[in-house]
C-alpha cells in the first residue's frame, strides 16, 4: 500500500513538472537554509562543552560601581590576589587557576623570531581544570618551576621543526629565558580562550616581571582570568551571596579610611564556564565571543525561509487541486477512503521533502566554505554526524511534508464526488482566502528582512562616516615594548628625519580599542580634596599623541617640551568639563585636579571624539603625561605619515624598526583597518540579512510565480473574450496583477509596525545611532510589489499577448 502511495506521488511530480520544480526548488532553498543555519546554532552553543570538568567552572569577575551604586566597569577579569583568597575563604573550592595574557610578545629561538599574541601566564591547575591534552612531558608538572612552559604542536613546530622541543630555551620578550617542559594539543575552536605558549605562573614572581608582593597585594591591576573548579551540582550562588562579607574582610585599599568597605564600591560575581562565549559581554574579555540573540535570530530566520517554502507548497497544491478534482472524485467513487486520500497525498509532499533534503545536504556542502569566510567561523557538517541530531535530520522531511501536506491533504480529500464528476466544483472561498492569507504572510516576513536589512546597512554607514574628531587615515601602529623603551629617542629621530613621517606619538591605548583603566580623581577647592563620583577614564599620551591624531583643542594647550612642569598637569576631554560642571573649556583651564594621587592642573581640553566605537558613548578621560621613568604606561607607537607615497613610508618605517629594534619583528597594522574591524560582527550580520532577505523574496516570488500561473490559466477564456471585445494587452496585465498586489500592500501594512519594532530593539545597543527613516519602509514596499508585479506580470503578459482565437476554443 505505501509503495503504492509513492509510485502515484511519483507519477503526479512528473505529470506536473512546473509546480513540482517551484515546489521542489523552493523546499530545497529553505532546508539549505536551516541546515546551514542548524551547523551555526549547534557550533555557537557547543563552546567549552569539550571539557569534562565544563559543568563545574566558573570564571570570577569583578564590577565596579560609583557612589550611586551604579556599575561603571564589568570585568571578565580580576586583581591577582583574588584567586588564592578565595581558595582560602571558600573551603569547596576544590581548585583555582589564573592565566595572564602578555598581548604581543616577541619570542626567538636561535634565528627565528616571531610576535606571539598568544602567549599567557599560567598556574599549573590550568592543565587538570580544562583538559588540556599534554603530549609531551608531566602534566602535573610542566608549569610548576618558574622560567619554565609549554607550547602547543604547532608552536612546537614552527620553532623547532622536527627537532624535539622538550628542555629547549627560547627567549620571551628580550627578557628572560624560557624551558620548554611540556607540548600539548591546541585547544578546539570551540574554546573561549586558545593559549599558545604558556609560562609557569611562578615566574611573575620575579620583580623584573612583576613581583611577588604585587601578586599578593594589588587589587587595582584586573588583567588575570581567574577560574574555579567546584564539585559537581554545587549551589554556586551561595558563594556569590558571600561574596560581600568576603571583600570587606580581606581587601584593603591603600589609603582607604578605616571604616571604608570595599563592597560598597567593587562587586565579584561568578559566570559559567559554558556560558562566557553566548552569554557575556563584559568589557574585557579573552577573545571576541558570540550573541546568543543572533542565535535566536538566525533560528527564527531559519525557521520562517522554511515557513516560506511550506506555504508555497499548501498554496500550490490547493491552487491546483481542481485540476485533481476529477482523480479524486474517481478514487472515491472506486472505493477510496477519505484516510486513504489524505495518505496519498501526504506521500506526495513526504517525498517532495525528502527529495529536497537530500539535495539541501549537497547545497550545504557547497556552500559552507564560502560562510566559513563570510563568518570568520569554523563551521563543519561533521557537527550534524551525532545520532541525536541525525535523528532529528532524518525526521525533518517527514515533519515538514507533513506540515505543507496536511491542509492540501485535509483540503482535496473533502470533495464531494458527485460534484467533482459532473464538473461543478470550483475551489473558491475558503480556499481562496486562505491562499490569499498565506501570500500575505510570505511578502510581510520579506518585507521586514529588506527594512532591516536597509537598517543595518545604514547604521554601518553611519558609523562609518561619522565625524571621529580624530584623523584616522594614514596612520601605522606598532606595539612598544621594553625594548622600545630605551631605543624610542633613537627610533623617533630616524623616522621623522625621512619627509613621509610626520609625526610619531606614544599611548597606553589607541584609538578604536577600549578606555578601561581609571585611577581615583578628585577636585581640589581651597586646598582640599572633594571626591568626584564620576570615573575618569585613564590615557597615557606623550607630547606628540595629540598632533598625531590630529585631535583639535577646545581651549588651552597641548602637552608641550616647553614646559617641564607638564608631568604634573592634565589634559582633559570635552566629557569631563561638563560632567565636572566647569561649565565652558576656558573656564576649566587652571582648575586643580588630583589624579591618582597626584595633584596638577588642568593646561588644556580636546574636543570630544570617539576613542571607542560608536556602541559605547564619549566618557569622561584624564590624559596623562608620564614621567621619564613611567614609560612602562605605553603600549603602541602611532605613526603618522602622508598619504603621496605610501610605500615609501612604510620601507621607512620597517628600515628604522628594524635598526633600533632588532630584537622585536617588524609588524604593523593600518588603524583604518583596526577602526573597519570594530564594526565586522554588524558587517556580517547585515550580509547575511541580505542574503536570507534575497532568499525570502526569491521563495516568495517562486511561489507567486506558480499561483499566478494558475489563476491565470483558470481565466484564459475571460482574458480572450475581453481582448475580442476591445482590451488592450496593458489592461489586461493590470486587471491581473491587481489582486496580487492588494496582497502585497496588505503585507506591508502588517509589516512596518513589526520591522520598526525589531529595529528599534536593535538600534539601542549603539550609543551614537540613525534616526529610522520613514522612506525606509516606503521603499521596502515599494520593491515587494515591483518583485511581485514583475513575477506576476511574466505570465500577465503573456496571456494577454496570446491569440484569443485559441483561447475562447479551448475548453
Amino acid at each position: 500500500m505505501i509503495k503504492n502511495y509513492f509510485k502515484m506521488a511519483w507519477r503526479n511530480l512528473v505529470k506536473h513538472k512546473f509546480i513540482s520544480f517551484i515546489n521542489l526548488f523552493g523546499l530545497t532553498v529553505g532546508l539549505t537554509c536551516c541546515l546551514l543555519i542548524t551547523v551555526y546554532i549547534l557550533h555557537e552553543t557547543s563552546y567549552d562543552k569539550y571539557n569534562t570538568n565544563a559543568s563545574r567552572i566558573y570564571r570570577v569577575t569583578r564590577s565596579f560601581n560609583n557612589k550611586d551604586g551604579a556599575v561603571t566597569l564589568r570585568l571578565g577579569t580580576v586583581a591577582p590576589p583574588f584567586g588564592p583568597l578565595l581558595q582560602n575563604y571558600f573551603p569547596d573550592i576544590q581548585k583555582m587557576t589564573r592565566l595572564l595574557e602578555n598581548g604581543k610578545t616577541p619570542v626567538r629561538y636561535e634565528e627565528k623570531i616571531f610576535n606571539e599574541d598568544k602567549l599567557f601566564f599560567a598556574d599549573e591547575n590550568l592543565v587538570d581544570i580544562f583538559n588540556v591534552a599534554v603530549t609531551k612531558g608531566n602534566p602535573h608538572r610542566a608549569l610548576l618551576d618558574p622560567y619554565t612552559g609549554m607550547v602547543t604542536e604547532e608552536i612546537a613546530k614552527k620553532y623547532f621543526g622536527d627537532q624535539d622541543p622538550m628542555n629547549k630555551m627560547i627567549r620571551i620578550n628580550n627578557q628572560f629565558n624560557l624551558k620548554i617542559t611540556g607540548v600539548y594539543k591546541a585547544f578546539p575552536s570551540t574554546a573561549h580562550i586558545h593559549p599558545e605558549i604558556m609560562v609557569s605562573f611562578n615566574t611573575l614572581k620575579d620583580t623584573a616581571i612583576y613581583g611577588q608582593k604585587s601578586l599578593e597585594t594589588n587589587f587595582g591591576n584586573n588583567s588575570f582570568f581567574t577560574y574555579l573548579l567546584l564539585p559537581e551540582n554545587y549551589p554556586y550562588q551561595n558563594i556569590i551571596a558571600k561574596f560581600p562579607a568576603f571583600l570587606d574582610d580581606r581587601v584593603h585599599f591603600p589609603g582607604a579610611p578605616a571604616n571604608f568597605k570595599p563592597s560598597l564600591r567593587t562587586t565579584l560575581g561568578l559566570q559559567k564556564l559554558t556560558d562566557i562565549h553566548l552569554r557575556s559581554h563584559l568589557d574585557t574579555e579573552a577573545e571576541e565571543n558570540g550573541d546568543i540573540m543572533r542565535v535566536y535570530i538566525f533560528g527564527v530566520i531559519a525557521l520562517i525561509i522554511l515557513l516560506i517554502a511550506c506555504i508555497n507548497y499548501m498554496n500550490l497544491s490547493t491552487a491546483r487541486s481542481t485540476l485533481r478534482a476529477k482523480e479524486i472524485g474517481i478514487r472515491k467513487v472506486a472505493g477510496a477512503t477519505r484516510q486513504e486520500l489524505i495518505a496519498q497525498f501526504l506521500s506526495e509532499s513526504v517525498l517532495i521533502s525528502c527529495m529536497s533534503m537530500l539535495l539541501a545536504f549537497g547545497c550545504v556542502a557547497l556552500v559552507i566554505p564560502w560562510l566559513n569566510t563570510l563568518s570568520g567561523l569554523t563551521l563543519s557538517l561533521s557537527i550534524l554526524l551525532k545520532w541525536q541530531i541525525i535523528v532529528v535530520i532524518l525526521l525533518v522531511p517527514f515533519i515538514v511534508g507533513l506540515v505543507s501536506g496536511v491542509y492540501p491533504a485535509l483540503f482535496m480529500s473533502a470533495f464531494q464526488p458527485v460534484k467533482t464528476l459532473k464538473g461543478l466544483f470550483r475551489a473558491g472561498g475558503r480556499s481562496i482566502s486562505f491562499r490569499q492569507a498565506l501570500v500575505v504572510v510570505q511578502f510581510t516576513i520579506s518585507i521586514v528582512l529588506i527594512i532591516t536589512t536597509a537598517i543595518v546597512f545604514q547604521q554601518l554607514g553611519y558609523m562609518q562616516k561619522a565625524s571621529l574628531g580624530y584623523n584616522k587615515d594614514h596612520i601605522v601602529v606598532l606595539p612598544y615594548n621594553i625594548a622600545t623603551t630605551t631605543q624610542y629617542e633613537s627610533l623617533r629621530n630616524d623616522l621623522l628625519a625621512n619627509a613621509n613621517i610626520r609625526n610619531v606619538g606614544r599611548s597606553s591605548r589607541i584609538p578604536t580599542g577600549r578606555l578601561l583603566d581609571s585611577q581615583n580623581a578628585a577636585l581640589i577647592e581651597a586646598d582640599s580634596l572633594q571626591p568626584i563620583n564620576t570615573e575618569l577614564k585613564f590615557l597615557a599620551g606623550d607630547y606628540d599623541f595629540i598632533p598625531t591624531y590630529d585631535i583639535q583643542m577646545a581651549a588651552g594647550r597641548n602637552y608641550s617640551r616647553d614646559f617641564g612642569t607638564d608631568t604634573s598637569s592634565y589634559v582633559v576631554n570635552e566629557a569631563t568639563v561638563q560632567t565636572l560642571g566647569w561649565g565652558t573649556p576656558e573656564k576649566a583651564i587652571g582648575k586643580e585636579l588630583s589624579y591618582g594621587g597626584m595633584r596638577g592642573k588642568v593646561v588644556g581640553v580636546m574636543q570630544n571624539f570617539h576613542f571607542e566605537s560608536m556602541h559605547q558613548k564619549i566618557v569622561p578621560m584624564v590624559l596623562v603625561l608620564p614621567r621619564l621613568q613611567q614609560a612602562g604606561f605605553f603600549h603602541s607607537i602611532s605613526i603618522k605619515f602622508s598619504g603621496a607615497n605610501t610605500t615609501e613610508a612604510l620601507q621607512a618605517i620597517e628600515k628604522a624598526w628594524k635598526k633600533n629594534v632588532p630584537e622585536t619583528p617588524y609588524e604593523f597594522d593600518f588603524l583604518d583597518n583596526r577602526f573597519q574591524k570594530q564594526y565586522e560582527s554588524e558587517q556580517r550580520q547585515g550580509s547575511l540579512f541580505t542574503i536570507f532577505a534575497c532568499i525570502a523574496i526569491f521563495i516568495a516570488c517562486l511561489g507567486l510565480l506558480g499561483l499566478s500561473s494558475f489563476a491565470i490559466t483558470q481565466r484564459i477564456k475571460e482574458i480572450g473574450i475581453r481582448k475580442v471585445l476591445g482590451a488592450g494587452a496593458g489592461s489586461i496585465v493590470m486587471l491581473l496583477s491587481k489582486d496580487f498586489l492588494k496582497l502585497v500592500v496588505i503585507a506591508a501594512v502588517i509589516a512596518f509596525p513589526v520591522a520598526w519594532y525589531a529595529m528599534h530593539q536593535w538600534l539601542a545597543d549603539f550609543a551614537y545611532r540613525i534616526s529610522i527613516s520613514w522612506w525606509i519602509f516606503i521603499a521596502a514596499g515599494i520593491i515587494a510589489a515591483t518583485v511581485a508585479l514583475l513575477t506576476v506580470s511574466i505570465q500577465a503578459i503573456k496571456a494577454a499577448m496570446a491569440n484569443p482565437v485559441k483561447s475562447l476554443r479551448t475548453e
